[in-house]
């Protein structure tokens, strides 16, 4: 089981402090964050890419490099890669050379974003979002696998004998997660190449995760993957701690009521209920977590949202403390535990090199 944590990189204003960070603070921020998940034993830091303020990581790559040459074995992902809006030659060749650099410790979650004035700056219409992230993940895919491609597609000009540079490294693509919030059109993507599906399980109540992960479990297993069972799972949520859970509750109110995203909604209990933000003691979030197995079934990643809302940098590497010392190695053992034989761990790129040296190459891997 992975742990670790996925940033949006907003840069808002403290709602105690009325204090706004800069872009160059909010960045830095960022990096020092992951420097802090490593530190504390989470196994995966992810950043989002957004192009519009208040939004700062426009450049996950420019960012993961950065992290990479700074840790030893932080697995370093986005949580999104926007296939929707980016060429998808360019994300093949950025993340190859990712790749490279950070010796195989890269994948990626692919997603359409949440934000719909995109599309036009880079081109596109998006009334095209669900067609434009098949095709443009059917070429990503090709060009990870075939060293000469010939392609033509919709929505970008052709390809004529065209070999994406650097490779993957050892020949092996980077693992894919495809990250949904609410389109089943994704998890069936997903299903069907056999990649990861990645439930943002946020902003929605279990019921709605629970019926889009076993769509894609159920869709896996139709494509001959496997048994549902073992079809690859990640997890988002949303956690803030104090040892005291009033204590978590009081600090936390302002940043939620204030929040870009849900705040002058919903009161902060009626959130928690209804989603899995969990607000209180370091037992808590455990026991919540562990409750997540119940309506997904056993998964492969959890990753939580921690730097967000205007939190100032030292609550944030608090957190981390919390999170690294008191609730993931409970988390790692008990899920450890229950996980039956036959339910795989998350692929990482030793895995997928050493499946495919021992001659069990996957079916996604075949397509």
């Amino acid at each position: 089981m992975q742990f670790g944590i996925f940033t949006v990189g907003d840069v808002t204003v403290d709602p105690t402090t009325g204090r706004l960070p800069s872009e160059r603070d909010r960045i830095k921020a960022m990096t020092t964050i992951a420097l802090k998940a490593e530190e504390v034993g989470l196994d995966v830091f992810a950043t989002g890419e957004h192009h519009n303020p208040p939004f700062v990581p426009s450049s996950p790559t420019t960012m993961l490099g950065w992290i990479a040459a700074r840790t030893e074995r932080l697995l370093l992902s986005t949580s999104t890669t926007l296939i929707t809006t980016n060429d998808p030659v360019k994300i093949a060749e950025d993340y190859a050379m990712l790749q490279h650099l950070a010796d195989g410790r890269v994948d990626l979650m692919m997603g359409r974003g949440n934000t719909g004035p995109v599309y036009p700056w880079f081109g596109q219409d998006i009334r095209n979002g669900i067609p434009l992230a098949i095709e443009n993940y059917d070429l990503l895919h090709r060009l990870w696998r075939e060293d000469v491609v010939d392609w033509k597609g919709k929505f970008r000009t052709p390809l004529q004998s065209f070999t994406s540079t650097p490779r993957p490294l050892d020949g092996v693509p980077p693992f894919v997660w495809h990250g949904s919030i609410r389109s089943p059109e994704i998890a069936e993507q997903a299903a069907y190449y056999g990649d990861g599906f990645f439930a943002n399980h946020i902003f929605w109540p279990k019921e709605h995760t629970q019926r889009m992960v076993g769509l894609y479990r159920q869709r896996w297993a139709h494509y001959g993957h496997g048994t549902p069972e073992q079809a690859i799972v990640g997890l988002g949520g949303q956690v803030f701690m104090r040892r005291n859970s009033q204590d978590a509750v009081r600090e936390f109110r302002p940043y939620f009521d204030n929040a870009p995203v849900y705040g002058h909604g919903p009161s902060l209990e009626d959130f928690t209920r209804e989603t899995p933000l969990t607000v209180g003691s370091p037992q808590q979030v455990i026991d919540r977590t562990l409750g997540f197995r119940e309506y997904v079934g056993d998964y492969q990643r959890q990753l939580f949202l921690m730097d967000h809302a205007g939190l100032p940098l030292k609550t944030v590497l608090e957190q981390l403390d919390l999170l690294g010392e008191e609730v993931v190695p409970v988390l790692r053992k008990e899920f450890d535990s229950m996980r039956p034989a036959h339910v795989p761990e998350a692929p990482t790129h030793a895995s997928l090199l050493a499946a495919r040296e021992a001659g069990t190459t996957t079916e996604e891997e075949k397509r």
